[in-house]
């Protein structure tokens, strides 16, 4: 298995509508995410803990809620909010 991220249920539904610079800077940050989890979960399909559950990154732009799994060595992006106030 290999680390890897995701937009949960689909990249489509998750960020509908949201400026291309704003989905740059989420998608930046969510892989500095997948290589953070990477180096902390080294043996992620083995790791027996609970989750950590959801978690808000703010990047510029607004943020997004994701959610780191080990098991699976996956972060899941669930949503992001884009500051109402910037556009493209």
């Amino acid at each position: 298995m290999s680390w890897a991220w995701e937009y949960v249920p689909d990249e489509k539904t998750v960020a509908a509508g949201a400026p291309s610079a704003f989905l740059g800077e989420v998608e930046k940050k969510v892989e500095e995410l997948v290589r953070a989890a990477e180096a902390l979960y080294l043996h992620g399909p083995a790791y027996q803990d609970l989750d950590e559950g959801a978690k808000h990154a703010f990047v510029d732009g607004g943020f997004f809620v994701y959610m780191v799994t080990p098991r699976s060595e996956l972060v899941s992006i669930w949503q992001i909010t884009p500051d109402p106030h910037l556009s493209d």
